[in-house]
């Protein structure tokens, strides 16, 4: 019943931070990676009733529905969002024709887990105390470091530092959990990768506040362009001034 309660807590805390950080998106592009923690928030509120069904205070309807929305999302979905929503900021450039490839990589992967999850059963139990998730289909190391490559390293590629290191943040999560706690992989690294996904909040204050600098530069200089073309044409050509009360 605590996991639950943290699971619970941390969703709530999270998609705060994630509210917060889709009202600072400035241009449609940012979209998709500013829904990350907001997203991180619904997955772990997910997890909270897996938690209270594997302790079979829910029906056993209400834990299938939950597992495999979390499931779904934590291995047949992120390793297309994250490069993708990378994709989308990225300027052009080699970065950005590298982190197409990982784009296209975690695609088909998507699509192979997808597939894995729909077509065989995922089973889920308490082991030491914490979720263990198992899927025939997925549980096999190639599909690890694929997952990782499309997701921890899109970010690393990215230009902007910020990025690069809440990839770093996400690749060191999912090492100290495989070295400590394989079996809870799933599990633990979509906690912490929620968590340390609060960090964009940061970023996107930081690409709002450019943003708006800029928008006051242009609103400056196109401000006196347009002064000024407006007395050149108020000068020649009188007779089509608009009559004003």
């Amino acid at each position: 019943m605590y996991f639950a309660l943290l699971n619970f807590t941390f969703s709530i805390v999270i998609g705060i931070v994630g509210i917060m950080t889709l009202r600072k998106v400035s241009t449609p592009h940012e979209v998709v990676f500013a829904s990350l923690p907001l997203l991180f928030a619904m997955h772990e509120f997910t997890q909270g009733f897996v938690w209270l069904g594997v302790y079979g205070l829910i029906e056993a309807r209400a834990l299938e529905i939950a597992e495999s929305i979390y499931i779904f999302y934590a291995q047949g979905l992120l390793q297309f969002i994250v490069p993708l929503a990378i994709w989308l900021i990225e300027p052009k450039g080699f970065r950005r024709n590298i982190i197409s490839i990982l784009m296209i990589m975690g695609t088909l992967l998507s699509i192979y887990t997808m597939w894995g999850l729909s077509v065989q059963p995922t089973t889920v139990s308490i082991k030491d105390g914490l979720l263990y998730y198992v899927n025939p289909t997925t549980d096999y190391h190639w599909v690890a470091i694929i997952y990782i490559l499309t997701t921890g390293g899109s970010l690393i590629l990215s230009k902007n530092i910020s990025i690069q290191l809440f990839g770093w943040l996400n690749i060191l999560g999912i090492n100290l959990v495989y070295w400590f706690k394989p079996y809870a992989l799933t599990s633990l690294w979509c906690l912490y990768a929620a968590v340390a996904s609060t960090v964009l909040y940061l970023y996107f204050v930081k690409r709002r506040i450019a943003f708006l600098e800029l928008l006051k530069k242009n609103e400056n200089q196109w401000g006196s362009q347009f002064e000024n073309e407006l007395n050149k044409l108020v000068k020649h050509y009188p007779s089509l001034i608009s009559k004003r009360k």
